[in-house]
């Protein structure tokens, strides 16, 4: 499978913008992760960001918040989470979200060592600034994982820097006030920060937060490569995926999303 970077970079070259989602690991039953997977690949995902859930994930919103706790009070764990990817046979490219204090209880090491056993191809530590992530990258780069670094519309110049800089898959550029507004062009926030990121890396650059609706999707393809899906996602997945008996209306939901990448 190519990397996350060269797979991103290629939809890119041939005119096309992605679409990453995100799920919460064992917020459904675990054993069907890689029936999951198969769902999101058939509904049009480009990537797929594999959440590892954790006790305190203050980087996220709310439905997402819910679905790390359901999913810790499943008994999901790092290694359950390994295990399920290494029985899943993706066609796409899956990077592991997560904070860093299970990494470090794991070790940067035996986790980047893990990750690729289990077939990832890169992970984001949201909580992990770049500058202080040598270790990690240090063991991601000899594990052959791509590290993804987060900027936001608060991010100062030298923070750009080295997002761009220590980015080896791609940049995720965070909307904070997202996209849900009614126009038609992307909200110059996300505008402003994608330009800055594009002036700094010749990285692809994925837009999330907030982000529900084909229209949502269109916007931010009009101005970055790809389109990051997750809370709208996980809490239809909460509602209607029914131990796969709602996999027909998750496809139906994710087919309208990939369609909007196309302009």
């Amino acid at each position: 499978m190519a990397s996350v970077s060269a797979h991103l970079g290629g939809l890119r070259a041939r005119g096309e913008r992605a679409l990453v989602l995100f799920v919460t690991a064992g917020d459904q039953p675990l054993a069907q992760l890689p029936e999951l997977i198969g769902a999101l690949e058939e509904g049009g995902a480009d990537l797929i960001e594999i959440g590892i859930p954790f006790s305190d994930p203050f980087g996220e919103g709310v439905t997402i918040q819910a679905s790390s706790q359901r999913s810790l009070e499943n008994g999901t764990t790092v290694r359950g989470v390994l295990a399920a990817l290494k029985r899943a046979r993706p066609m796409v490219p899956l990077v592991t979200m997560g904070y860093v204090n299970p990494v470090m209880r794991f070790g940067f090491a035996e986790y980047a060592s893990a990750l690729a056993e289990a077939g990832v191809g890169g992970s984001i530590i949201q909580d992990l600034v770049p500058d202080e992530a040598d270790e990690w990258c240090s063991a991601a780069d000899a594990n052959g994982l791509e590290t993804v670094f987060l900027a936001a519309p608060t991010s100062t110049a030298s923070r750009i820097d080295e997002v761009c800089r220590r980015s080896t898959g791609f940049v995720y550029a965070v909307s904070r006030t997202g996209v849900t507004g009614a126009g038609q062009e992307a909200p110059p926030e996300v505008a402003e920060l994608v330009g800055k990121l594009q002036q700094k890396t010749k990285l692809p650059i994925c837009v999330g937060f907030g982000i529900s609706k084909p229209e949502h999707v269109r916007m931010v393809c009009s101005v970055a490569d790809g389109a990051v899906v997750g809370s709208s996602l996980v809490e239809l997945l909460h509602q209607r995926w029914d131990g796969g008996r709602g996999t027909a209306v998750v496809i139906e939901y994710l087919r309208g999303l990939k369609a909007a990448t196309y302009g």
